[in-house]
């Protein structure tokens, strides 16, 4: 597919529905209750060193980013694309503002798991030079593992932190 042209902002508080609502669909399905709920995603968006990301998309709500920034790294805690604009550009868009943002801040590394069966989930990251740096075995309620990944930015951009 090509690329989808998109927006990317700040969340709204009236975005907090549909992001709880993604996430439990498409990162939280299989797991036991709802980690990310409307309640959790109000909290990050409240958070100093929380930004929480929309995506938009043909006038839809496309996709979102949950990332805790420290003073040298950041942590992108929560991605989701839609479905429906997944390998059209959005997640890569998202993904790189997050980077930039980070890279003006000062932070020099950002880091991030993913279950470790989701495979289209790590090429996405490897072909943003993301690399493993290990496994978490339960990591998801003590009933999944996760591969965890790690992007360095600047001058030593793919050398994981070992």
């Amino acid at each position: 597919m090509s690329k989808t042209p998109c927006t990317i902002r700040l969340a709204r508080g009236g975005d907090i529905q549909q992001i709880a609502v993604m996430s439990r669909c498409l990162i939280e399905v299989g797991l036991r209750g709802w980690t990310w709920h409307p309640t959790r995603i109000a909290r990050a968006l409240r958070g100093r060193e929380t930004c929480v990301l929309v995506a938009e998309a043909e006038e839809r709500f496309a996709g979102f980013a949950i990332t805790e920034f420290g003073d040298t790294r950041a942590h992108l805690s929560l991605f989701a694309v839609q479905p429906a604009y997944q390998r059209r550009g959005i997640g890569m868009a998202m993904i790189e503002w997050i980077m930039e943002s980070a890279l003006t801040a000062g932070v020099t590394q950002i880091d991030v798991e993913m279950r470790s069966n989701n495979f289209a989930a790590r090429s996405f990251y490897e072909a943003l030079g993301f690399l493993p740096t290990g496994q978490v075995a339960g990591y998801y309620q003590n009933i999944e593992t996760a591969v965890r990944m790690q992007r360095r930015l600047g001058s030593m951009a793919t050398t994981p932190e070992q």
